[in-house]
């Protein structure tokens, strides 16, 4: 993965898609009693992911996972009564795997 420096700053290229073509969480639908959370971007892309991918939030009570707040001016998630902190970055990095690997089973 190619590294961009700016403003002495650096960048993988998710990070740069995300600053340079503004990307931001919009909404968060999450609903622990079927294992799934909706992440909607600003751009009305829905990244759909299992909450048991995530260890800190699948130990959690449905109550606390549905406590939570958008942070870092829409590129993070934070559970407070979880200590948990999940990032826009993090959600794109999965969500390319999983298209790549659909994908390559599908060819």
């Amino acid at each position: 993965m190619s590294i961009l420096i700016k403003n002495n700053n650096r960048f993988d290229a998710i990070e740069e898609l995300i600053f340079s073509s503004h990307l931001r969480i919009k909404s968060l639908d999450i609903r622990p009693d079927f294992n799934i959370m909706h992440i909607t971007l600003n751009t009305g892309f829905v990244i759909r992911t299992q909450i048991s991918s995530y260890p800190g939030l699948k130990k959690g009570a449905k109550a606390k996972m549905l406590n939570y707040k958008i942070i870092a001016n829409g590129t993070g998630i934070h559970w407070p009564l979880l200590d948990e902190d999940l990032s826009l970055k993090g959600f794109l990095k999965d969500e390319l795997l999983r298209v790549v690997k659909t994908s390559a089973v599908a060819d």
